[in-house]
């Protein structure tokens, strides 16, 4: 017999009893008033032991936004762009007269994805964020759908 089947036995038994002795069980805080009275007393003393809280100060002023970049929007957080899944993106340098001849390209294959483009040309596949955040404008909302005959700019 388990300590389960046991319990229930005692409490069939005790029921059994309750019913020749011709008493009705009583409603939960009455059967329990020590459990009852013991909780309660442990909330106050709790209460008591507890620091009082500070009152509220005034209202702190807002953190400064930064201003967006030049042709873009300001960056909204969305759920897939949450700071646990995103790898951290190297910043994209100044388009200036040597910028150009020094970037890298890939033109998508049918069957290419980020993923495998990132670990062929990057060396690793976890930076695929990395190349994604970099091509958004031509690869577009989706970073699971990239056309064959797109042309990615690598980043460095």
């Amino acid at each position: 017999m388990g300590l389960f089947d046991f319990l229930k036995s005692e409490k069939k038994k005790q029921a059994a009893a309750r019913k020749a002795a011709g008493t009705a069980p009583a409603d939960y805080a009455a059967t329990y008033t020590d459990a009852v009275n013991a909780t309660r007393a442990a909330a106050e003393r709790m209460a008591a032991a507890a620091p009082p809280k500070a009152a509220p100060g005034p209202p702190k002023a807002a953190a400064p936004q930064r201003p967006a970049a030049a042709g873009r929007p300001p960056h909204t957080p969305t759920p897939s762009s949450a700071a646990h899944k995103a790898v951290p993106a190297a910043p994209a340098p100044e388009p200036g007269p040597a910028a150009g001849a020094a970037r890298r390209t890939y033109t998508v294959r049918k069957g290419d994805t980020l993923m495998l483009i990132a670990r062929r040309e990057l060396g690793n596949e976890a930076r695929w964020r990395e190349l994604y955040a970099v091509n958004r404008a031509v690869i577009g909302s989706d970073p699971h759908l990239v056309h064959p005959g797109q042309v990615l700019t690598l980043p460095g």
